[in-house]
């Protein structure tokens, strides 16, 4: 059920047993944004994630299934009436908050931008080392099939970093379930007729285990087909 009242920025992170990122991540994202409101909504983690995120005034929300896509659907209903713009951030602190005011700013001043990503992409070398090679080369072959497919052409589509008006997701029912949901949000922007826009950002290595794993490129491929269908 969707609440009301509260600042006009959500922060939404999906969480799995990321007990050593989770409370960083929170931490820089109050430090920066001051009054938003913070939903983890957290993958019935058996770590201390939870903990960590209730003490630090974070509304938390056990998921009813699996997967980041399951998440972000389920999240989607607990975000308040003020809200204008809602923030993708994963749990791990790869991602800088620092640069989320500024990806806000150019929401505000550009009303045909829908979404501003965070683009990992700019410092190859550095973001090799924190995301490593086979990784690295994924993306990239992602990011053309998704060009030559629905052509979305973007640098970095597959971020975790993201800032999106409230009024494109108000009535976004997800079909992915996991990492597909990335390329879902990115077809969904485009079709309601909004740009992308991508701002470069620092990548930084993860604070606990790697939950991405190559395998899960396949139903990221799969999706960018369904969303050509």
């Amino acid at each position: 059920m969707e609440t009301t009242g509260g600042p006009e920025v959500t922060a939404i992170i999906p969480a799995l047993n990321e007990e050593e990122g989770i409370g960083p991540t929170i931490l820089e994202l109050q430090q920066v944004l001051g009054d938003l409101v913070v939903l983890v909504i957290d993958g019935n983690s058996t770590d201390g994630t939870v903990e960590i995120a209730s003490r630090m005034k974070a509304g938390v929300v056990r998921q009813d299934g699996k997967g980041k896509g399951q998440a972000i659907a389920q999240a989607l209903n607990y975000v308040n009436s003020n809200t204008r713009y809602v923030v993708f951030i994963d749990a791990d602190f790869t991602y800088p908050a620092g640069i989320i005011p500024r990806m806000i700013d150019f929401l505000k001043a550009n009303p045909d931008v829908g979404m501003v990503n965070g683009n990992r992409f700019e410092q190859r070398f550095t973001l090799e080392r924190a995301m490593g090679h086979a990784y690295y080369v994924g993306n990239r072959f992602l990011a053309f099939v998704q060009y030559m497919v629905n052509g979305i052409k973007l640098r970095d589509p597959l971020t975790g970093l993201r800032v999106v008006r409230w009024e494109i997701l108000r009535d976004w029912k997800p079909k992915s379930k996991g990492f597909d949901v990335e390329v879902e949000l990115n077809y969904l922007v485009e079709r309601k007729g909004y740009r992308i826009k991508e701002i470069p950002i620092q990548y930084r290595r993860r604070l606990g285990e790697k939950k991405l794993r190559l395998i899960h490129g396949l139903p990221i491929l799969k999706r960018i087909v369904l969303n050509a269908w």
